[in-house]
């Protein structure tokens, strides 16, 4: 039987925290708007520089998960079914996906503000075909940005091609040392391809594959390690407070671990930090803490949150901007855009994509009940 974690939700919950704030701060700086004024550098960039670093706790935690469950669905790695964990992935995926680009093609042909992808970057069929072929991250890359509603999908481009390749390493390799041996490899590789195999490209750099990919396969030797460990509470402890002490280190700290950026370490140090945070969620028999509750409801909506939320940030954001309010009010904004973004998250969650979930799984014979942020092991629930 696979368990709902609380706390791995609360820490996907920080996760989107991050990228929503940072989505918002990216409008009101482009727009050059007075913002934050009187309040420190570090704590205002720590609260709103870190979307990248929120989406590198996401792939943490999404190789954790899948390999959890597979795990927990089939036993070993190596007996997955790959048809099967294909259909699971298209049921959880593809839905909220398809109703996202079929909106953002609307909204495209109506000529929305914010909205419409330019001939520069390919116009609408290129982007489309970018989106449904998991490489978003490459056309930007090689054409700029997208608008913000589709500029999200870079990491499903990431996270979705690791998946496409994942059942098929476990099958071929999940018995024996070479899949530790390739997660490895592709570990090693982060640093290098956010640094080196960039070749200047600042976008590339933050959106390429293996630059993601890293902290995915570090998730899954957490998950595949898990199992083995016998820890006792101080040993619990000290991992957490080491998993934490890291990340608060490359969140709240960023000016000072400059070296670690330029080597492209930074992000390797986040991933490392939050699995031993999920080693220490994972095992401990104590229950989360309901002052985390907040981040634990952001959590277990973060997808659907992740994907819908630019449509609150843009709206909010052209309505801030129309009314001309008082730059003192902008804490206001933030507030409002974590409400109405988890509130529409929590929406689209319970009323289309959880559903679509699970009858598509109950169709295929797949089961429709273990959905959501899960682990082995029931003690962390």
């Amino acid at each position: 039987m696979l368990h709902r974690s609380a706390s791995i939700d609360a820490l996907r919950g920080l996760a989107i925290f991050f990228v929503l704030m940072n989505h918002l701060n990216m409008r009101l700086f482009l727009a050059k708007l007075p913002y934050f004024e009187g309040i420190p550098g570090r704590v205002r960039d720590a609260l709103v520089w870190n979307g990248q670093n929120g989406v590198q706790i996401f792939f943490v935690i999404s190789g954790f998960l899948i390999t959890s469950m597979t795990l927990g669905r089939w036993g070993a790695l190596s007996s997955i079914r790959i048809r099967d964990f294909y259909l699971l992935r298209f049921a959880r995926i593809a839905p909220l996906l398809l109703a996202l680009l079929c909106t953002l093609s609307i909204l495209h042909w109506m000529g929305v503000p914010g909205f419409v992808v330019d001939e520069g970057n390919g116009g609408l069929g290129r982007a489309l075909f970018a989106a449904l072929t998991f490489h978003i991250n490459l056309l930007e890359a090689q054409r700029g940005y997208l608008p913000p509603a589709w500029d999200i999908l870079w990491s499903l481009s990431v996270e979705e091609t690791f998946y496409l390749c994942f059942p098929l390493i476990c099958r071929w390799f999940g018995g024996g040392k070479w899949l530790i041996v390739i997660l490895g490899a592709v570990i090693a590789l982060g640093p290098i391809a956010r640094t080196v195999l960039a070749h200047g490209n600042e976008t590339w750099s933050e959106y390429s594959y293996l630059g993601g990919m890293d902290a995915i396969a570090l998730g899954c030797i957490t998950a595949l390690i898990l199992p083995r460990l016998r820890l006792n509470s101080r040993a619990l402890l000290s991992l957490a407070a080491i998993g934490a002490a890291a990340m608060i280190l490359i969140l709240g700290f960023s000016d000072d671990v400059q070296t670690l950026q330029r080597s492209g370490l930074d992000m390797s140090v986040l991933a490392f930090g939050t699995c031993l945070v999920i080693i220490a969620a994972a095992r401990s028999r104590r229950r989360a803490s309901s002052a985390l509750r907040p981040l634990r409801w952001l959590g277990r909506r973060s997808y659907e949150i992740y994907l819908t939320h630019m449509f609150v940030v843009m709206g909010l954001w052209h309505l801030y901007v129309a009314r001309n309010t008082p730059a003192a009010r902008v804490a206001v904004l933030f507030v409002a855009v974590l409400l109405l973004s988890g509130f529409l998250g929590g929406i689209v969650a319970r009323w289309f994509s959880e559903p679509m979930n699970r009858y598509l799984r109950t169709r295929w014979g797949r089961g429709g009940k273990n959905l959501g942020s899960v682990i082995a092991n029931p003690a962390g629930a």
